[in-house]
């Protein structure tokens, strides 16, 4: 019996040292955490220490897990400090390419307004030979610029796979804006137009909360009325008080008619460019597609409706105004043309041709382009702000001593007044009441402490 024991004992201590070297390296590291044995206590025994060490496992196991969901936690909250910090910045950023776009759009509108006035004094007899030289000319540059812009890839097959009912009603739209324009224009006086083309901020505000869904807020109506009140006074300031209605009351609502088309035209365009967004996944159809197919689809209404209506009915009843026989048309248009080119026997008169044209054409695109831009970043009722700031701006350059043009005009005499109010009107619309501070940026102490 005393040997069977002595085997035993022996055997197990003889497997004591061959047990695994887990087992003395979780003895030697888990030595510093465990209480020194006093005499009265026996060391642990290995089966004890391994359940011990079990124990101690899982208990940091669970801390850990704890940790970890608290990391996670902080990770999300610091994910969306970072999301706001990025949409901040974001915001800001599409603010400022807004500003850009609408003081070029202003710049380029004054030039407009200015170099059309320089324009018709070559072809003060051939107005209308000057709108449709930009009419049809721009059909082809437009084009010209779209197939290599289609070349390079800038303009891709889905962008010109748009749906293209939109742009043919934005062609027929914009050829019957400018019909109506160009037949009050004709007997409107010059004073009277900018004051009547204030309509078409109203009718901007309207269509696209009719349209669009878009709602504005009293401080926006409010900077638009004003805006419209600035120019009402800068212009009618030098004007006579009966000017509006010299030449009739019919007259002043078709250009008001006008106008509504006109506006018309940028919430179609507007809605074009959110549609295609939505049918390119998140992407933007160039711009030069709308402005292509619209002018062309334009050009298609005045050849295919302009025979049988626009020269059979309207066109008669301008050259009647414009003190031209319908018989003589074909005949204004080509010394129109001749006069266009400075050469020939009717010359005489036609200083600064082709060169004042040629510029009010290029400047009129750039105006053009920069106002679908307007749009396109931000809203129609933006653009129609810059277009409108642009026509005091306009009247203040007229005061300048300008080539061609003789002796400068004086500036009104309520000018200021009205310059005054329609920088109001501009701040307060723009103006918007501040309620939130910008983000903090995440420390990263406390990413580390982690």
């Amino acid at each position: 019996m005393a040997a069977s024991t002595h085997r035993i004992l022996s055997s197990s201590s003889s497997n004591f040292p061959r047990q695994s070297i887990r087992n003395r390296r979780l003895l030697s590291s888990e030595s510093q955490f465990l209480p020194y044995p006093t005499a009265n206590q026996p060391k642990p025994q290995p089966i004890l220490l391994r359940q011990w060490t079990r124990q101690r496992k899982l208990s940091s196991t669970i801390c850990w897990y704890a940790l970890h969901d608290n990391k996670e936690e902080e990770d999300e909250e610091q994910e969306e400090q970072v999301a706001e910090i990025v949409n901040y910045d974001c915001q800001r950023r599409r603010r400022a390419e807004v500003a850009v776009a609408a003081v070029a759009t202003m710049g380029l509108g004054v030039g407009n307004r200015v170099l059309y006035k320089l324009a018709l004094v070559p072809l003060k007899q051939y107005p209308f030979f000057l709108a449709q030289l930009a009419t049809f000319g721009y059909v082809v540059v437009y084009f010209c610029i779209l197939h290599f812009r289609h070349r390079a890839g800038i303009v891709t097959d889905e962008m010109l796979s748009i749906p293209k009912a939109p742009l043919l009603a934005v062609g027929l739209v914009e050829a019957i804006s400018a019909a109506c324009g160009m037949a009050a224009g004709a007997v409107l006086s010059g004073a009277a137009i900018p004051i009547l083309s204030q309509s078409f901020l109203v009718w901007q505000i309207i269509l696209s909360y009719l349209f669009l869904g878009r709602r504005y807020k009293f401080n926006q109506l409010l900077g638009c009325f004003l805006v419209a009140v600035g120019v009402v006074v800068t212009v009618a300031s030098g004007s006579s008080a009966g000017s509006l209605m010299e030449a009739g009351l019919f007259w002043s609502l078709l250009m008001i008619v006008s106008f509504l088309f006109q506006a018309a035209d940028t919430i179609l365009k507007e809605v074009i460019f959110l549609d295609a967004a939505k049918k390119l996944k998140g992407g933007s159809v160039d711009l030069f597609v709308i402005n292509s197919y619209g002018s062309a689809f334009q050009v298609v209404f005045y050849i295919c409706f302009g025979q049988a209506i626009f020269i059979c009915l309207l066109l008669p009843f301008l050259s009647r105004l414009w003190g031209i026989p319908f018989r003589q048309l074909p005949n204004y248009l080509s010394d129109g043309a001749a006069c266009f080119l400075n050469m020939g026997t009717i010359s005489s008169g036609c200083e600064g041709a082709p060169l004042l044209p040629v510029l009010f054409c290029m400047v009129n695109m750039g105006y053009n382009i920069s106002l679908l831009h307007l749009i396109k970043i931000s809203s129609g009722v933006v653009s129609s702000l810059a277009s409108t700031v642009s026509v005091p701006i306009s009247v203040f350059v007229f005061t300048l001593p300008l080539p061609y043009l003789g002796v400068a005009s004086s500036l009104p005499s309520g000018f200021i007044a009205g310059a005054v109010v329609l920088v109001m009107g501009m701040l307060i619309y723009a103006w918007t009441p501040s309620t939130s501070t910008p983000p903090p940026i995440p420390s990263p102490v406390t990413t580390s402490s982690l």
